[in-house]
């Protein structure tokens, strides 16, 4: 029940080529709350429920507790949420014995991609495609429960802050 993983943020659009899957989603959140986020997910035809424990201090792990639920109770889950939806379209992408999952995020995250690899431990090495650019790991603004909060289109935005 431990998470371990690692992010990166994507600087071309050549994973597209490897993908074995697209999934579309979009998710809210019953708590933001870093201690414990609390987020439903409807992904093409179900839905999840995800409760999150704190990050560790470099970013790299926390508990993670995950459901499946049918498509309408987690549709009905949705209209709970806090303001701030997240809408995505997640490759899912093969790369020696790991997986990669890039998030393209739209809305008002639009122009944001992410891509996540799991690992069985923080210093497990893995390869690092080409289209991998700088390590977010740790860095909050990019988990999916800030960008509902500040989403990605108005962080230039001074206003905001």
């Amino acid at each position: 029940m431990i998470e371990v993983e690692r992010k990166f943020l994507v600087v071309s659009d050549a994973f597209k080529a490897d993908a074995i899957r697209v999934e579309t989603m979009q998710q809210g959140f019953l708590s933001t709350d870093p201690e414990r986020t609390v987020r439903v997910r409807v992904l093409d035809d179900s839905g999840k429920l995800t409760i999150k424990g704190a990050s560790s201090a470099d970013g790299t792990s926390r508990f993670e507790w995950e459901r499946e639920l049918p498509l309408t109770e987690a549709q009905r889950l949705l209209d709970l949420c806090l303001p701030g939806m997240i809408s995505k379209q997640r490759y899912i992408i093969p790369v020696g014995a790991h997986t990669f999952e890039v998030d393209v995020f739209s809305g008002d995250n639009q122009g944001l991609i992410i891509a996540e690899v799991e690992l069985s431990a923080a210093d497990e090495d893995f390869p690092k495609p080409q289209w991998l650019g700088e390590e977010v790991t740790g860095d909050a603004k990019y988990y999916n429960s800030q960008l509902a909060v500040k989403p990605y289109s108005k962080w230039l935005d001074t206003s905001f802050l």
